[in-house]
């Protein structure tokens, strides 16, 4: 949040442990995140022991002329402190602003290569060194023939894999980045969520005969909505998480209005937190409508030390891998990973994410394959026949053997994730807008994600059988790196539970029933 009282206790710690602190300040661009505002966050970073100040400007979207003023203001104060620049090239700002920052007195600067760098990446390595060289500055010489290797490895595994989760605009600069001032990293992740919403948007459509929208006619949608959303949420620093809440929330807002409900009519807890301030100050105000819908649900702004909201609970977690015999890794990192992520991690350590993650690549490829040789689904693609209905594979991991149900082309599951369950126990069907097993009123999956009975191992799940009210929190939809709550719409008792934590579900897909 730009709050320095969350980031000085890490000064500490880390010279505690022998390290160096760099301290971030996350750049964005509006009318609270002034030269002013930067400057005096850096210097009372350093005041408190930074050893060095990183300008993060993780959307490049800072504007050139205004880094250099940052960075020569730091620069005067303190001359011995090292600082560096990372910026994305998105917006198209970066070149520029790099040479700005060097001439302002900049120390390091990061870069990327082929194939990751420009579009939602650091601007190229070859062009920073050129420009710089040329500009007077003491730069490393490079060694083509490494380049070329490493440049042939990055394009080896793109092609293995990671290509085929970004989206082919990642690789573009767009000016149109500019406005919602979004991070590199987290577009990345927006144009595959983006295909998987518009799915969704359209299917409502085509069922009330409108015309379906494209994706980019989503994208300004989204686009126009992060503009309104972010000032009346107070002017979050568009950084991780922050800048995913903002833009959840602008894509929540979006497709609720698009089905005729009301705005903000969805936000989840990690964004109330955030809204509330107990994740630190906000830098903006909030806006009268967003502080009378807090009011009218009964919840409570936070002024205090937004650390007290954050007690130490490894040692919670430490007990938990004793427990299971897991080591905490060297430096405590396992049981970290632990603490920070408790779903993914044990979905992670029982092979379970890997299993799903191998089996959609195997999907994703198979599509990919199907869709160059432009055939229908079921023809031959090469040496390769793709099959009309879903298939079970039996794969091992560490010894365990599970079952993934992986789906092929346009069926019923051709939206959603594969399901890996252990081979010994029978595989739970893909509920997918049909009605689950069990008396009662259907609750309905308000979006696409996977699904979770809790967000925290100290929570109690809800099982079958468990009586439940009105508007209690029954399970979450984790989706874009936010746990949404999904409440009972009644008083009753659980009588099914369709899925398994961690199983991926669509818009719709009945979640349990309720009698």
């Amino acid at each position: 949040m730009n709050d320095v009282r969350n980031i000085i206790p890490s000064i500490k710690y880390a010279h505690e442990a022998g390290m160096i602190s760099q301290c971030a300040l996350s750049i964005t661009h509006s009318p609270i995140h002034t030269v002013e505002y930067y400057t005096k966050m850096a210097l009372e970073l350093i005041e408190n022991g930074a050893d060095e100040i990183c300008i993060k400007d993780m959307a490049g979207i800072g504007r050139p002329r205004t880094l250099g003023k940052i960075v020569s203001n730091i620069k005067k104060a303190y001359p011995e402190i090292p600082i560096q620049y990372h910026s994305h090239a998105g917006p198209g700002f970066s070149v520029a602003s790099i040479l700005e920052v060097c001439d302002a007195g900049c120390d390091y600067i990061d870069v990327g290569m082929e194939p990751l760098s420009w579009g939602t990446g650091h601007a190229d390595l070859l062009t920073v060194q050129a420009m710089l060289k040329d500009a007077g500055y003491q730069v490393p010489d490079i060694n083509m023939s490494a380049y070329m290797k490493v440049r042939s490895m990055i394009q080896e595994f793109s092609d293995d894999f990671l290509g085929l989760y970004i989206s082919p605009k990642n690789r573009l600069m767009n000016s149109l980045l500019i406005g919602p001032g979004l991070p590199g990293g987290m577009m990345g992740s927006l144009m595959a969520d983006l295909e998987i919403n518009l799915e969704t948007i359209n299917k409502g459509r085509a069922k009330k005969n409108e015309q379906p929208l494209t994706q980019d006619d989503l994208l300004i949608k989204l686009f126009d909505e992060v503009a309104y959303v972010w000032p009346r949420v107070g002017y979050p620093p568009l950084v991780t998480p922050f800048s995913q809440y903002v833009k959840n929330l602008a894509l929540m807002n979006v497709m609720q209005m698009l089905k005729g409900k009301e705005r903000w009519s969805m936000i989840a807890d990690d964004i109330w937190d955030m809204i509330l301030g107990k994740a630190g100050r906000l830098p903006g105000e909030l806006a009268p409508e967003i502080i009378e819908k807090a009011k009218a649900e009964g919840r409570e702004f936070f002024n205090g030390n937004p650390q007290d909201n954050y007690p130490d609970a490894l040692d919670k977690y430490r007990k938990l891998m004793n427990e299971k015999h897991w080591e905490v890794g060297e430096s405590d990192e396992e049981l970290f990973e632990y603490a920070m992520h408790p779903a993914q991690y044990e979905a992670y350590r029982s092979g379970k994410a890997k299993v799903e993650f191998l089996a959609d690549v195997a999907k994703r490829k198979g599509e990919k394959e199907k869709s160059a040789a432009g055939s229908p689904a079921g023809a031959t693609a090469g040496s390769f026949t793709f099959p009309t209905t879903p298939q079970q594979l039996s794969v091992d991991v560490n010894g365990e053997l599970y079952r993934v149900t992986v789906a092929f082309g346009d069926t019923a599951n051709s939206g959603s994730a594969p399901v890996a369950t252990p081979a010994h126990v029978p595989a739970a069907p893909v509920v997918s807008g049909a009605a689950a097993s069990g008396d009662g009123e259907e609750l309905l999956s308000p979006l696409e994600g996977k699904f979770f009975l809790v967000k925290s191992t100290s929570d109690t799940p809800v099982k079958v059988g468990d009586t439940v009210k009105k508007g209690q929190t029954v399970c979450y939809i984790e989706a874009m790196k936010t746990y949404n709550a999904v409440s009972a719409e009644s008083d009753g008792v659980v009588t099914s539970i369709s899925f398994v934590p961690g199983d991926a579900v669509s818009e719709d897909d009945v979640l349990m029933t309720i009698k």
